[in-house]
């Protein structure tokens, strides 16, 4: 059924006229799907769903998907697994994780159909707009400005990029990075991402770190302005910056390559902005509050504090008498 509007009617009919043959053919199913799909500059999302592993290999379905995340096509490939075997879990996580999609295994008819409704919900709202290019600065104070929207950069080995977000008080910041690492590097390395006062401090940072294959890596933060007066840790805003609180994004990397591999460009970033109402976030662990719990620990007290002494006495009169 050609890629386009759909006709459920059609669908169906070219659904019906299938027949299975036994083999699994994922890779080439990949390579075909990202070519009717196209090549643009605005994201596209696969549903792969498999009851088992490639069985047409070459090409492996993981080298694959990496091919197609590091030719930057925008190409996200959700994976849902029929079967628990460990060999197609680990084969569909790769695939997901190569290329920024989700794993998840299915046993039920319900769950099936659940997870197809979620995937493709999440379909319309994908960003139907090609990424802004922005680039950032080795500081702060002349950052570009982001409003939200997402936004393309490179950046190279060890370096730090910085931006600035205005964030207006009962406001919460929600920004994620993602990198696709598209040469071979060593193993053990990470992507950073932060949030900074401009007086430099730190407000929120989220990680992730890698083993070494070439494949994406993603981390993202969420930060909330409290309304004034409610303890808001950044300073206010200086007159240039009326729409909030100015707010330093930093999108660091531990990348090192083998001496072959090239250093320039940078690597191909990706950064997501956007501004929400402000959530209450938690302020710690803790057992609780109220006057409810203040009883229910001082009852457990005096439980606790009888049964060890009633044992006390016991073992003393055992010892005099023994």
């Amino acid at each position: 059924y050609p890629v386009g509007p759909m006709d459920k009617a059609r669908a169906k009919a070219a659904i019906a006229t299938l027949r299975p043959t036994g083999w699994t053919p994922i890779g080439l199913a990949l390579r075909a799907a990202a070519k009717d799909l196209g090549a643009g500059e605005t994201t596209r999302r696969i549903i792969l769903i498999t009851d088992g592993e490639d069985t047409c290999s070459p090409p492996d379905p993981c080298e694959v998907a990496r091919r197609l995340a590091a030719q930057g096509t925008h190409l996200v490939v959700d994976t849902l697994g029929l079967t628990l075997s460990d060999k197609v879990r680990r084969q569909l996580t790769c695939i997901a994780a190569a290329t920024g999609g989700t794993y998840t295994a299915v046993q039920h008819q319900e769950e099936l159909t659940g997870r197809l409704n979620q995937l493709v919900q999440r379909a319309g709202s994908t960003y139907n707009k090609a990424p802004e290019k922005v680039t950032g600065t080795a500081g702060c104070a002349d950052a570009p400005t982001l409003a939200p929207g997402v936004y393309t950069d490179r950046e190279r080995f060890g370096e730090h990029r910085w931006y600035r977000v205005p964030v207006a008080p009962g406001q919460e910041l929600r920004a994620s990075v993602s990198v696709s690492l598209d040469r071979t590097l060593n193993p053990d390395h990470g992507v950073v991402l932060r949030a900074m006062s401009e007086a430099g401090q730190e407000l929120v940072r989220g990680t992730d770190a890698g083993s070494g294959r070439t494949d994406v890596q993603s981390t993202g933060l969420r930060w909330p302005q409290r309304q004034a007066g409610a303890g808001a840790s950044a300073s206010p805003a200086p007159d240039g910056d009326a729409g909030g609180t100015p707010v330093c994004l930093v999108v660091g990397n531990s990348f090192s390559a083998p001496a072959a591999a090239r250093t320039a460009p940078g690597m191909p970033l990706e950064l997501t902005v956007d501004l929400v109402p402000s959530s209450d976030a938690p302020s710690g662990p803790d057992l609780g509050r109220g006057w409810l719990l203040l009883v229910v620990l001082a009852g457990t007290g005096l439980v606790a504090g009888l049964v060890t002494g009633w044992l006390a006495r016991w073992r003393v009169a055992v010892w005099k008498e023994n």
